[in-house]
């Protein structure tokens, strides 16, 4: 595959098929095979063109658009899975818990987390499932050892949390803190190995952790100057592991900021990349060149 051109053709080809749901909805394109990423806003998402890069090399036939969905639309776009022409669907922000209620079906890692990114379309049967959980283990393999029993931190509380909450129980962590700025709005139920906690006490929390994640925008093009860690904070890294789910830029300033103080960093695209890999399987059954579309990413997405 020669993936200089094949990166130039796909962005060129599919990024700038981006349309309201309803608008989609009235084009040719909801004819043909196709599967779809929801969300609202979606103009900036990389899964086009790393499913396009996966349909290509095995050679099957259909599409992977990129569709903004309005609330209003919700009820359009339920109406439209039914048609053989939907295939299949990754559900983005703000949508992922909105859809759990859609689906027929729900896969037990979709019911433990509460929030689904994929819906499978099997016979006229819709099925919700989680891959964030299974993409974001995958590039702390190399240190499961070291996360057992241990503590980790996250910073943030939406969709993709409860999927790292998930990921993470499941690794033998055994404590997890939870850094929002409103940690009052979630108080429930005592929730057993979670503590709450706001941007200002984190710190005491820190001494005891082995991860520290931002599940936060914070960083994220264009606001590439923030992070969740203040600047005074930064020795707090010191000896964790250090993960941001943001992939855009590839080096967040957090991931910068741990890298000064020698700590092991792990970058958001191999999240973004497994958990495709994965909704890609669930759809197909078929391999997702992982190589081929962490070169692609590479083009596009700034150091």
């Amino acid at each position: 595959m020669h993936i200089c051109t094949d990166v130039h053709f796909f962005c060129q080809r599919f990024n700038s098929f981006n349309l309201k749901f309803t608008e989609f909805i009235d084009s040719e394109k909801s004819q043909l095979s196709h599967y779809l990423v929801i969300g609202n806003p979606v103009v900036q998402s990389l899964s086009p063109l790393m499913h396009n890069i996966a349909l290509k090399h095995n050679k099957l036939g259909g599409e992977y658009l990129a569709v903004s969905l309005s609330h209003s639309e919700v009820n359009t776009a339920i109406a439209h899975f039914t048609n053989e022409s939907f295939l299949g669907a990754n559900i983005t922000i703000p949508h992922k818990e909105l859809f759990v209620d859609v689906v027929d079906e729900l896969s037990e890692t979709a019911k433990e987390i509460g929030v689904i990114n994929t819906i499978i379309k099997k016979g006229n049967k819709l099925i919700g499932d989680n891959t964030d959980a299974y993409g974001f283990i995958q590039p702390l393999r190399d240190y499961e050892d070291e996360l057992i029993g241990e503590r980790a931190i996250i910073f943030g509380a939406g969709g993709a949390t409860q999927a790292i909450i998930f990921a993470l129980k499941h690794a033998g962590v055994e404590e997890l803190v939870l850094v929002s700025r409103r940690p009052e709005m979630h108080q429930g139920s005592p929730e057993q190995g979670i503590t709450r906690c706001n941007y200002e006490n984190w710190p005491a929390y820190a001494e005891e952790a082995a991860l520290i994640v931002n599940a936060t925008p914070l960083g994220m093009t264009p606001n590439t100057d923030s992070s969740p860690v203040a600047d005074q904070e930064v020795e707090i890294l010191v000896g964790k592991i250090c993960y941001d789910v943001v992939y855009n830029p590839r080096q967040t300033k957090f991931l910068t900021q741990a890298s000064s103080t020698g700590a092991v960093t792990i970058g958001g695209l191999d999240m973004l990349i497994y958990q495709g890999a994965k909704s890609f399987n669930l759809w197909t059954g078929l391999h997702f060149p992982i190589d081929d579309i962490k070169a692609a990413l590479y083009e596009v997405l700034p150091a």
